[in-house]
Parts: structure tokens; sequence; C-alpha cells
């Protein structure tokens, strides 16, 4: 995993990411193929954002996986601040090599160091797969999540 790099990501990478958030069952279903201003505006405004970040794996030269942390600060726990990670993809033919695991460990090791006291996030209930992979990495079903589509 020395070749993996961690970055921000440009306005260059938003076609390959959009392609990772689209590939699979459940982004088959909500998310569009091609590039619209709907990302293009979605995009420009985490980049806009100091608390919003749009990471990406790179690997030899290409963009094999990504996710979105954003930093909250909060009045519980006693004023702590938390990252929020969404959006973690792996692309297909790199699943199963630790680029999930490594990028995981990245952004939690991001989180520390901006002084967050707890890292959360959702994963869709149809996804077992991610349930074993985060429970794997320490992480604890705690909460029971709820969304309003709006």
């Amino acid at each position: 995993m020395s070749d993996l790099v961690f970055r921000t990501a440009v306005r260059a990478d938003l076609p390959a990411v959009v392609a990772l958030l689209a590939d699979d069952v459940l982004g088959r279903s909500r998310e569009a193929t091609v590039v619209d201003g709907a990302y293009e505006r979605a995009f420009a405004d985490i980049s806009a954002d100091p608390r919003n970040h749009l990471v990406v794996a790179e690997q030899d030269g290409e963009v094999v996986g990504c996710l979105q942390v954003t930093y909250i600060p909060g009045l519980g726990r006693h004023g702590a601040e938390r990252a929020l990670v969404e959006s973690v993809r792996v692309r297909a033919d790199r699943r199963g090599a630790g680029i999930g695991r490594a990028l995981m460990t990245w952004v939690v090791d991001r989180a520390r160091e901006q002084g967050c006291a707890l890292v959360q996030l959702t994963t869709d209930k149809r996804r077992a797969d991610a349930h074993r992979f985060y429970v794997g990495l320490g992480f604890v079903a705690s909460h029971e999540g709820m969304k309003l589509p709006l």
C-alpha cells in the first residue's frame, strides 16, 4: 500500500468519483453516470467549505477510492467535535486489496489530528459486507439512524 496516496479531490477527479458512487447495487438506482450540473454544484460547495473534504485514494495515477468527511462542532459530549464520514467507495476491481481499510485508517487519523472525539458514519442496512468491514475497524452500531427523503 506504499503506492497509495490520499489527497483532496480536484475538479478533474469528479468523473471518477461519480463513477465510484454509481458503481454498486444501491448507487445504480440513485446516481447519474455522468457529471452534470448538480454534481458540479455539490463539488463546488464541498470545496468551498473548510469543514468538508472530498478525499480520493489514488494508486498508479488512478482514482481507486473516495470518501467525504465533514467536521461537525457540537455541544454534546462536552463540546466535542465529530467527523462524519460518508460516500466511502473503492473501485470494484480493487476491492479486497486493503484500500478501504487504508482509507478509513487515514480518515480516522485525520479526525484525531483535528481534535475530534469520535468518528461517525451511516451505512445502508442492506450493505451487510460494509457492516462487517466497519465492525472490523472497531466501529460499533451504537445508534439507530433515520432519514427523511425530501
